[in-house]
């Protein structure tokens, strides 16, 4: 970690882009396939497990590694304990012996089938409670071969929701920034790392990716031109466009919750300020004036207030200010520096980097009683992002001198480390909820 100079806030980045640094640029390429998936790693379990036994679907060469989709899906949670199914041979139409899956430890199973019709492929799973002796859930998904995998994320999603009661996040995308030899790419992933795409590769700097709301689009400040200008690219076709390209340098983009706005960052007056600005680059307007750097910003889901990371107080500390402006109040009081807040998606908490005692961790406070976890243990954690059902913080880290992406749950008791072999991956960002 670059640690923040007085040189640096001149420069006017976002804090955590700081050590990414001004460098010589080529132009960028759209691609729609890279052959590196991301490692995943999981340790840790939550404070309630489920068993649940997933039998292999039948009926069709792809039946068991859906199942397999599912299972990781689950496992990766760290709320479910997975139940032995081997040789179970059932279909979606099987009669459930209950009280024989309750014996061997699953209070709930997950079974069904696989036809094929063509290219087409109709997936149709049920899922039981073994305790009440009841069918929970039963849907039928048909798509290609090539959205076997979308489809078992999504069965293991409705698995997820109707047991724990709460939204499941396996068939949401990741984004993130991978640091080769040969320079820098934005890549966009399933949740588990797999079926990575490249959106952007250049020679230079890639930073601080965000989702559109509806998950379409994603800005980010690129170095291409010599300095850094935000752009706005559409996922689909690869489309871009740039959309401040002031005087100085523009970064830190965040989208409004109404996908027409953005809020970024501008030293086009001398100092590095927050601003919004329409998604079409039109409309920009000053948020408030400070008399020292104001960046980071991000909307709280109310789309009426901006937190974001300022040194006004001597030091990096976050606060919070109305979108239309007027006076921000400090947020954060516990240690010295802290950076890179995002709201979690339903208001009730923040998380940040903090420095203490010379390491760099992610922490999570209570905005209505203000009571703070730390949820790592450093030495270099960075960029937290929410997952869309606010479970899960994803980060980036360093692992053994490479830089990694990081999970861990809202409680730190479940943790995923996702890593690429062919290069450092950092400013990661989970994408929203797509229907």
């Amino acid at each position: 970690m670059t640690t923040a100079t007085s040189a640096d806030y001149k420069v006017g980045l976002t804090w955590r882009s700081l050590a990414a640094g001004l460098m010589a640029v080529s132009a960028g390429v759209f691609s729609q396939g890279v052959n590196a998936q991301l490692r995943v790693d999981i340790s840790g379990v939550g404070a309630t497990q489920y068993p649940i036994a997933i039998a292999d679907f039948a009926n069709s060469p792809s039946a068991q590694s859906i199942s397999e989709v599912i299972r990781a899906d689950l496992s990766r949670s760290g709320q479910f304990q997975i139940v032995s199914a081997a040789g179970a041979n059932l279909n979606v139409n099987s009669d459930i012996n209950f009280e024989s899956w309750r014996n061997k430890g699953a209070d709930y199973l997950a079974y069904g089938s696989v036809e094929q019709s063509g290219g087409q492929y109709t997936v149709q799973y049920r899922l039981v409670d073994n305790v009440s002796q009841a069918e929970l859930d039963g849907i039928a998904f048909t798509g290609s071969e090539k959205e076997l995998r979308r489809m078992s994320h999504q069965i293991a999603d409705r698995i997820y929701e109707k047991i724990t009661g709460v939204r499941g996040v396996f068939s949401t995308r990741l984004a993130y920034v991978l640091q080769t030899g040969n320079g820098y790419e934005l890549q966009v992933a399933d949740a588990d790392g797999q079926n990575p795409q490249v959106m952007l590769r250049s020679k230079q700097s890639i930073i601080s990716p965000a989702w559109s709301p509806d998950g379409s689009k994603i800005a980010y400040v690129s170095f291409e031109a010599e300095k850094p200008v935000v752009y706005v690219q559409t996922l689909a076709n690869g489309k871009r466009e740039a959309v401040a390209n002031f005087k100085g340098n523009n970064s830190a983009p965040t989208w409004a919750p109404n996908g027409n706005q953005l809020a970024v960052v501008l030293s086009r007056d001398g100092i590095s300020q927050i601003y919004t600005i329409n998604a079409d680059g039109s409309g920009l307007r000053r948020v408030m004036r400070s008399p020292l750097i104001d960046t980071e910003p991000v909307y709280t889901p109310d789309g009426g207030s901006l937190v974001f990371t300022s040194d006004r107080g001597g030091n990096p500390q976050i606060y919070k200010v109305p979108v239309n402006g007027g006076e921000a109040s400090r947020i954060t009081f516990n240690g010295g520096y802290n950076i890179s807040p995002e709201v979690s998606p339903d208001g009730n908490n923040l998380v940040y980097v903090t420095r203490r005692n010379g390491a760099y961790r992610i922490a999570l406070q209570d905005l209505q009683g203000g009571g703070e976890q730390l949820l790592t243990t450093g030495p270099d954690d960075q960029s937290p992002s929410f997952a869309p059902n606010g479970m899960q913080v994803l980060y980036s880290t360093t692992q053994g001198g490479q830089s990694v992406l990081a999970v861990t749950s809202v409680d730190g008791r479940v943790r995923q480390t996702l890593s690429s072999p062919n290069g450092k991956v950092r400013e990661p960002t989970c994408g929203p909820f797509t229907d």
